[in-house]
């Protein structure tokens, strides 16, 4: 393919971070492709002409959704008229299912190919998805080593490439600090208003017993933590501060699963609004929170949701990662099991190299 038009569409800042690496590793093998589309400032460092930031489009939970329903109609008929206006060789479409599945639909109707890349977790819940998916796009690239079976065992075949975090597996790991305490609250709005109270108090209770501890904390891009007595406030990268770090609390998601490459034993947590959490246990199908827990097949990592979430709770099991415990070397141990799954380095460009060539069959 000589110098093609590529659309994207990220709706996350982990969306983000996975587009620009992809945009990456596309210009190393198409030193002329172009792109447009919705990310973020990763992405636009890459070269991305964009057309919405991720600011506006992370959203959390049902209720988020439903308030903010009409931007994101008049987004997705925007997106359907620019695409209709411009030359696109393809769109690749980055996680984000509840905007990128309707966008699919539409561009069907324009004759465009479509990759999906970080496929929509329909082995968790909303299986209906998997009809969409599958009817609308062309190219599907996994990134779970289970995926594969799972989708061929329903008839919707997908190009495993690997988890994008086996690509820092062989990095050399920073120097450990032995009282800190790495705190990951969430890269959403929503979640620092759900989950950064409750975060300090559990830091306030360990202090009770451990007054030595170092708690720091990552802000993500676009977002500020409120100043709290005793936490410093970092902005680099999650996965820089769990290598530093003896234990995190961590908001459930995909940081989890950097703890496991980060070697960092985690307790992980998460708290919706009431609505959100009514819908989510009568649709979520998987037993586990965690991607670590779910690639694991077993509860590596404790989980405090919703109204478990208590500070009490969870000090209690920090302090059991902080020491030299059995419940921290039973982490460490299936950590090592989580890790050999995620696949080899070079995920992106994998990637890149299927989207170039298009899809098989």
């Amino acid at each position: 393919m000589a110098d093609p038009t590529f659309f994207l569409v990220a709706g996350e800042s982990s969306g983000d971070l996975h587009g620009a690496a992809l945009m990456h590793a596309i210009r190393q093998e198409c030193p002329g492709a172009k792109f447009y589309g919705h990310g973020g400032d990763r992405m636009v460092v890459e070269g991305l002409h964009l057309l919405t930031h991720i600011n506006q489009l992370a959203v959390m939970g049902f209720s988020e959704v439903l308030r903010r329903l009409t931007f994101f109609r008049n987004l997705l008929a925007e997106t359907v008229t620019w695409l209709r206006e411009h030359t696109v060789d393809r769109v690749i479409l980055i996680d984000y299912p509840g905007f990128n599945l309707r966008l699919a639909r539409h561009v069907a109707d324009l004759s465009l190919p479509v990759t999906y890349f970080i496929l929509p977790q329909v082995w968790a819940w909303k299986e209906n998805r998997l009809r969409i998916l599958r009817q609308f796009t062309d190219q599907r690239i996994a990134i779970f080593p289970f995926e594969p079976d799972w989708f061929a065992a329903r008839e919707t075949p997908v190009e495993y490439v690997g988890h994008p975090f086996a690509e820092h597996l062989q990095e050399t790991p920073s120097s450990r600090r032995p009282r800190q305490l790495a705190l990951l609250p969430g890269s959403r709005r929503q979640e620092i208003d759900r989950h950064w109270p409750l975060f300090c108090e559990t830091v306030r209770v360990i202090r009770q017993s451990h007054p030595d501890l170092e708690a720091v904390a990552v802000q993500a891009p676009g977002l500020t933590l409120p100043a709290e007595p005793g936490i410093e406030i970092q902005t680099s990268s999650a996965l820089d501060v769990l290598r530093r770090s003896r234990a995190a609390l961590v908001s459930s998601g995909t940081v989890s699963l950097e703890a496991a490459v980060a070697d960092c034993p985690a307790v992980v947590c998460y708290r919706l609004s009431t609505l959100s959490w009514l819908l989510a246990r009568f649709l979520v199908r998987v037993q586990y929170a965690s991607i670590v827990n779910l690639i694991a097949g077993s509860a590596i990592l404790p989980e405090f949701l919703q109204y478990d979430m208590v500070p009490r709770l969870m000090a209690r099991q920090l302090i059991s990662f902080l020491e030299d415990t059995p419940e921290r070397r039973a982490v460490l141990d299936g950590y090592e099991r989580v890790r050999q799954a995620l696949g080899e380095p070079g995920i992106y460009q994998r990637a890149a190299r299927l989207i170039l060539e298009g899809p098989v069959g």
